[in-house]
């Protein structure tokens, strides 16, 4: 193996890699408003299989399809596919990313109708809604368990897949900051890099751009930042929302407010930070992020989401006020809850 001992069985490692071999057509999808490790683990895989003549359709189930401007610079976005041009009952069906089916938004009728269905992820939180489960919490990206099945396949790994499978696990590793960094996934960054990608130009992509209408927006949400010093059992929360009406005021697209909760989450009077994002729909994002003390993803599974201890998200179609008096109980700490 290439990274840490599997938290997938090798009866699901042997039949994932026998269902890929014989399948026709590789029908891959990952979870809506795909953030770089679930494009980067599906672009990286179907870069892999594509390079052996194998017929790969890949797509994630957005109402509006776009692929976010951060992540325009993946290679293998010729794969991409809208959901209506997506097999409807795909005889392998492999997903990237996605706890639950119902992430798969669009698509989640195709995982339903699939004859075989590999699920691919590393969320503690994944409910196993396929037949075939290649699940690794202690992987610290989806790239990460997709390096190791591309292995398993006998692949070789290109300067291309590469840069997909590190978009993902220095995404999903905060450029390896978060507590989910191991030393397999220095390893595999090794391993990557090795094959000549530039991570300087992958991180000025992700982290160091943006136009100035973000800056603008940002003002906005940080101006009406709330702090709650005795909200989380007494360590605190902070946060802040952004509506459509403030992006639609300097024409933001939604996708550049993804990384706000990065910047509220660093308050040192709170434990807890929490950004919502409202949707061109009129729905409600919301990132949670913790310093550790509590964990936001059983949170977050409690309204209908999910994630990571420390980073977790769900969505809501309630006002802001209803969501945070939801949200606001569930993050007190274990022990603590009445």
């Amino acid at each position: 193996m290439t990274t840490n001992e599997s938290a997938a069985g090798e009866a699901d490692w042997r039949r994932a890699t026998e269902l890929i071999r014989s399948a026709g057509t590789l029908a891959l999808a990952c979870h809506v408003s795909p953030d770089g490790d679930a494009l980067g683990s599906m672009l990286g895989l179907g870069l892999a299989l594509a390079g052996t003549g194998r017929r790969v359709v890949a797509s994630f189930g957005d109402r509006v399809f776009a692929v976010p401007r951060l992540l325009r610079f993946l290679p293998g976005q010729h794969l991409l596919v809208e959901p209506s041009a997506y097999p409807a009952e795909p005889d392998l069906m492999i997903t990237f990313d996605a706890s639950t089916m119902e992430r798969l938004g669009l698509l989640a009728p195709h995982a339903g109708k699939a004859g075989e269905l590999v699920v691919i992820d590393h969320h503690v939180s994944n409910t196993r809604f396929g037949t075939v489960h290649l699940v690794d919490p202690g992987a610290a990206s989806t790239t990460m368990v997709v390096e190791e099945l591309v292995n398993r396949l006998g692949l070789p790994i290109d300067r291309e897949v590469a840069t997909c499978l590190y978009t993902g696990l220095v995404t999903d590793t905060g450029s390896f900051r978060h507590s989910i960094t191991t030393p397999a996934a220095h390893a595999m960054a090794g391993r990557l890099l090795a094959t000549g990608l530039r991570p300087e130009e992958i991180a000025r992509d992700l982290w160091d751009r943006s136009p100035f209408a973000y800056l603008r927006v940002l003002g906005t949400a940080l101006g009406r930042a709330t702090l709650e010093p005795d909200a989380v059992g007494g360590l605190g929360l902070v946060w802040t929302y952004v509506s459509r009406a403030d992006r639609a005021a300097e024409g933001l697209p939604y996708e550049e407010v993804e990384g706000m909760i990065d910047l509220v989450r660093r308050v040192d009077e709170a434990e807890v930070a929490v950004v919502l994002k409202e949707d061109d729909e009129g729905g409600w994002n919301v990132s949670t992020r913790s310093k550790g003390a509590v964990d936001v993803a059983r949170a977050c599974a409690a309204l209908g989401g999910g994630g990571h201890m420390r980073a977790a998200g769900f969505s809501s179609a309630l006002s802001v006020g209803d969501t945070m008096a939801a949200l606001r109980p569930l993050l007190a700490p274990e022990g603590s809850r009445s």
